[in-house]
């Protein structure tokens, strides 16, 4: 079976925990660099850096207010990832069924030879 559409980029973006909290800052309101920036410890460059990974990767945009660059959560590209783990997510309830079943099985022998 063939894996949606997720790019391998918002893959590589999420796998970073920093990223995950800017996300995560960003699900709230739109903030602007310095003020996503005080959470950290962090330069404002290396923050600007991982922004800009994000937004390569299709999970923020960012505009213009005055001298501002302001950020804005796109969570598009991570509803395509959490199609492609509901694949794995219906696999693993399955399998956890079927273990039930076999565990009832085994505790209803094992009372036959007690």
């Amino acid at each position: 079976m063939a894996r949606p559409l997720a790019h391998d980029d918002v893959f590589q973006a999420i796998a970073s925990p920093v990223r995950r909290t800017l996300l995560d800052k960003l699900s709230n309101r739109e903030q602007t660099v310095h003020r996503l920036a005080e959470s950290f410890d962090m330069s404002l460059p290396a923050v600007s850096q991982q922004l800009a990974i994000l937004k390569r990767a299709g999970l923020v945009t960012a505009r213009r207010a005055g001298r501002w660059r302001v950020y804005r959560l796109n969570a598009e590209p991570l509803r395509e990832i959490g199609r492609w783990l509901d694949t794995y997510q219906r696999f693993w309830n399955a399998r956890l069924k079927a273990l039930g079943e076999d565990l009832k099985r085994f505790e209803k022998q094992d009372e036959r030879w007690r």
